[in-house]
């Protein structure tokens, strides 16, 4: 009998590895894939959950951090700033080392969307790697790049946790619409000015704090303007970043430091709002403290 047990124990064992290795029957049940929609239309579809993912993309990389799949991350760029992944070696910046990002074996590589990177793309895929291209352009592609991310990385409930607290942020940091809604310039850079168009998150953000731009008539997502235009339109707030460029004082002085910048009121009476470059410099987990933070600083609770 004691024999016979241990005949029976062995096979359900035998069973049991046969499960976790080895070549599967002909009968077992497929591997259970995912697979999600990216920025460019295309379905992206992998045989189960990323194990080692290559972020190209900043914004991305950040959110899948904060959407608790930073174990997966095995690569990031040099643009990367969060400490949570400065360990993790990178592929390069504007032009990245193809060969680095296959050494990594990657399972996924996150690309901006094709209008900025088809040829990096098409390299990548070359190699039998499959990418995820991230749109980076507003909020709804923000959302919708995090919850494809989130399936395709095997956190589909960090995601959606993630989303549900920065729809939650934004909606507390929200104004609705007024007459006397401030006009705001957001400066991408100082000469020639650029800013940010009216499509885009950061105006979205801005827009959603209780501010409005200054160029609601721009085309293009990042656009120059003349400083005689701008300087003649005289928003009533400017909206820069901290961090990298520097503190709101240094920014201020800056600013004052440029031929026509200081014939703007705003930067005379240093009606400046200054948020930190991690939180609006991408659409990422830190919109909804970007927005919080513009509110504070031109809509002062009495």
């Amino acid at each position: 009998m004691f024999p016979l047990r241990r005949r029976a124990l062995a096979a359900v064992l035998a069973a049991a590895l046969a499960a976790c290795g080895g070549d599967a029957p002909d009968d077992a049940p497929p591997a259970v894939g995912v697979q999600a929609v990216d920025a460019d239309g295309r379905t992206v579809a992998l045989p189960r959950p990323a194990r080692r993912v290559i972020s190209m993309v900043p914004s991305a990389t950040d959110l899948l951090v904060a959407a608790g799949a930073r174990d997966q991350l095995v690569g990031r760029t040099e643009n990367d700033d969060a400490p949570e992944v400065a360990h993790l070696p990178s592929v390069g910046g504007m032009e990245p080392s193809l060969e680095r990002i296959v050494s990594l074996r990657p399972d996924l590589v996150v690309v901006f969307q094709a209008a900025a990177s088809p040829q990096l793309r098409q390299r990548i895929e070359a190699q039998g790697i499959p990418t995820f291209a991230m749109g980076t352009r507003d909020t709804a592609q923000t959302f919708a790049g995090l919850a494809a991310l989130g399936r395709l990385a095997g956190a589909d409930a960090g995601a959606a946790g993630l989303a549900s607290r920065m729809r939650r942020e934004l909606a507390a940091a929200s104004v609705p619409a007024a007459r006397d809604t401030p006009s705001v310039f957001l400066v991408v850079n100082l000469d020639p000015p650029m800013t940010a168009g009216p499509g885009t998150f950061m105006v979205q953000v801005a827009r959603a704090a209780g501010a409005r731009t200054a160029f609601p008539d721009l085309r293009e997502d990042w656009a120059t303007v003349s400083m005689e235009e701008l300087v003649r339109r005289q928003p009533e707030w400017l909206l820069v970043t901290t961090g990298a460029e520097g503190t709101r004082e240094q920014r201020i002085a800056a600013l004052r430091a440029e031929p026509g910048w200081r014939e703007l009121r705003a930067v005379r009476e240093g009606r400046v709002v200054a948020v930190p470059a991690r939180l609006l410099n991408r659409p990422g987990p830190g919109m909804g403290q970007a927005a919080a933070h513009i509110r504070r600083t031109i809509r002062p609770t009495p």
